[in-house]
């Protein structure tokens, strides 16, 4: 998040709910307390709140947030991307299951990955000490 960003739940001060789903994902984003407080008060919580609380992974000074989150971009970019959609999918599928489902559903990721030339070509890098050469394949 940038440096200068604000997050908050401000549909009470509306006279109605977070909708889209606001106050099932908050909860699991936040804890029961930090959403309780944003989606009851209307209250906004700076970019540095909104870290420490878990719903942000980090805070960029605003003048080089763009170019920062170019540069994860890429980052990502260079991974699998076969691996990536998954992991992906995975992640976001885990706040919608129990722990029990989300284990199975990742297992079965996991294991799908063995059949990519992707997972092939990522192993005998790790192995022979280089970059891998990822093909989305």
């Amino acid at each position: 998040a940038g440096s200068k960003a604000q997050f908050g739940q401000p549909e009470i001060n509306l006279g109605v709910i977070p909708g889209a789903g606001g106050t099932q994902r908050l909860i699991r984003a936040v804890g029961k307390s930090k959403a309780m407080e944003m989606c009851l008060t209307g209250n906004r919580i700076g970019a540095q709140e909104a870290m420490e609380a878990g719903l942000v992974s980090k805070v960029i000074d605003s003048e080089v947030l763009l170019d920062e989150a170019v540069k994860m971009g890429f980052g990502i970019a260079e991974k699998g991307g076969v691996s990536v959609r998954m992991c992906k999918e995975a992640l976001n599928v885990a706040e919608e299951m129990t722990l029990a489902e989300g284990l199975r559903f990742e297992r079965r990721m996991f294991h799908a990955l063995f059949a990519t030339k992707d997972q092939k070509e990522g192993m005998a890098a790790f192995l022979e000490k280089r970059k891998p050469n990822f093909t989305n394949e």
